[in-house]
């Protein structure tokens, strides 16, 4: 049966992987996901899960234990933070390069330099074009959550998945969270089947160096060249959004919560004007939202749950009747605006949506977001688009910069 515990969101993650039944687990600390690694290694020190606990001496060497291991047919798990994740950039393109279902929690954090412990999504952020699936949580529930549906999704296609969560903001904040049934869950989520083959009985070389051309192989069968491998991981990743979104529903179905897959929705059926962002600070945006409409402004909030693959149709359907959009975001991409600004910008281009689009930077290296904050930004950008500055430069919220 399910229970109610008060815990972080380190706590919730390493539920959600010992609840997956992963089978190695490899682990290097940094703050602030540190207390997961070591939540991990007490489970199965404690004989709660059985699984190889790899103490490694990188980053790098993390994803590289896992991506050996998910090669040979293990179900594995890892965590990161910041620098961390930054060190491993060569081996998230190895992995999902290599189609495999690793799954890792980013304990989002701001990258040095200057050093920084604290919160932004900027190191995530910055590993958006590396093929791997991204999933933001907003509060720990959907931490757990997220972390046993990101195993059924990357099973099915084949693609790592990232499930990030705003460092400190939830990773140390405790909070009520159902833990499913371990029944449940296992029947939920079936044993690994991998897609690699190592038999003695019919050795392989596995990922060699590609000619750009196709090429027939030894038996005489045309092998895909490099190119067709990456056109098979964008489809792969375009393609993802039916398993998400299916994967959401049934786990409804089970367990009685629902994520919204793609994207969430808070009271935008009458909305005029919708905030959104990704994580805790969209989380904050539905607050906001309801101070708003107690001034009288007919406001809403969508949260963007997977920023890759990009959920182009999900937010056209979602925005078609905002008549202003602000959005909010903990990451810049240096030397034009935030990243989702672009995006939401690059989905909407050729539709019938035209509301003005203001972006805000905010939160950078932990600093306090307040929801009273996120509307009275608004209300600044609604009366600048009342007197007809439709465009504005990206908007940095409590930040000097004079």
């Amino acid at each position: 049966m399910s229970k109610v515990q008060i815990m972080t969101g380190n706590q919730a993650a390493a539920i959600g992987a010992m609840l997956s039944n992963v089978q190695v687990v490899a682990a290097y600390p940094i703050t602030p996901q540190s207390q997961l690694a070591e939540i991990m290694s007490q489970y199965i020190e404690g004989g709660k899960l059985r699984a190889e606990y790899v103490r490694v001496e990188s980053e790098h060497s993390a994803l590289t234990v896992c991506i050996s291991a998910s090669t040979v047919g293990a179900r594995v798990f890892t965590a990161t933070s910041a620098n961390g994740l930054l060190y491993m950039h060569e081996q998230l393109h190895w992995a999902a390069g290599a189609r495999l279902p690793i799954i890792m929690c980013c304990v989002n954090r701001g990258v040095g330099a200057p050093w920084t412990i604290f919160n932004d999504q900027q190191d995530s952020f910055s590993q958006r074009d590396t093929g791997w699936i991204q999933i933001y949580c907003r509060n720990n529930q959907e931490i757990l959550d997220t972390v046993i549906q990101a195993y059924r999704i990357a099973e099915k296609v084949y693609v790592p998945v990232m499930v990030c969560f705003d460092g400190f903001v939830l990773s140390h904040t405790m909070m009520p969270v159902e833990i499913p049934d371990a029944g449940k869950v296992r029947n939920f989520l079936p044993p690994y089947k991998p897609h690699t083959i190592l038999s003695s009985e019919d050795p392989r070389n596995i990922n060699p160096v590609l000619f750009p051309w196709r090429r027939e192989n030894s038996e005489g069968i045309l092998c895909d060249g490099y190119m067709e491998m990456r056109y098979k991981l964008q489809a792969a990743l375009e393609n993802a959004r039916e398993v998400i979104m299916e994967t959401d529903h049934a786990f409804h179905e089970v367990f009685g919560r629902k994520h919204g897959g793609m994207i969430w929705e808070y009271k935008t059926e009458d909305a005029e004007l919708i905030l959104t962002g990704m994580g805790s600070i969209a989380s904050e945006a539905t607050t906001a939202a309801d101070m708003l409409r107690a001034e009288g402004v007919k406001a809403g909030a969508v949260g963007i749950r997977v920023f890759r693959p990009f959920p182009k149709d999900d937010v056209r359907e979602a925005f078609k009747k905002a008549r202003a959009i602000i959005i909010f975001e903990k990451a810049i991409s240096y030397g034009y605006e935030g990243g989702l600004c672009s995006d939401l910008k690059s989905a909407f281009y050729g539709t019938d949506i035209k509301a003005p689009i203001h972006g805000y930077v905010a939160g950078l290296g932990g600093r306090d977001v307040k929801a009273r904050e996120l509307a009275e930004a608004a209300k600044a950008s609604l009366a600048d688009m009342k007197a007809g500055h439709i465009e504005k430069n990206t908007t940095w919220l409590n930040c000097h910069t004079g």
